[in-house]
């Protein structure tokens, strides 16, 4: 029986959902920044954990400057 890597309980076919090549409950597939629920193959990944794509990921991962938008991102000289 797979364990969840969230909460290390077993997972059970009915509650499976799978995303990053491991078996999640689907309550325990979210962003850890946000929070947010994610769905199998519709987020971003790093050091195993999940992210939504955007705005947590490009945020804190992506190139600097990327995805935090508003006005401070764009610099006119």
């Amino acid at each position: 029986m797979p364990k969840c890597p969230k909460c290390n309980k077993e997972v059970y076919f009915a509650e499976r959902v799978t995303s990053l090549g491991k078996d999640w409950h689907r309550p325990c597939l979210k962003c850890e920044k946000c929070g947010k629920t994610l769905t199998s193959g519709s987020h971003a990944e790093h050091e195993g954990k999940p992210y939504c794509n955007h705005p947590c990921y490009a945020a804190m991962f992506g190139p600097k400057g990327f995805g935090r938008g508003g006005a401070e991102s764009h610099t006119f000289k």
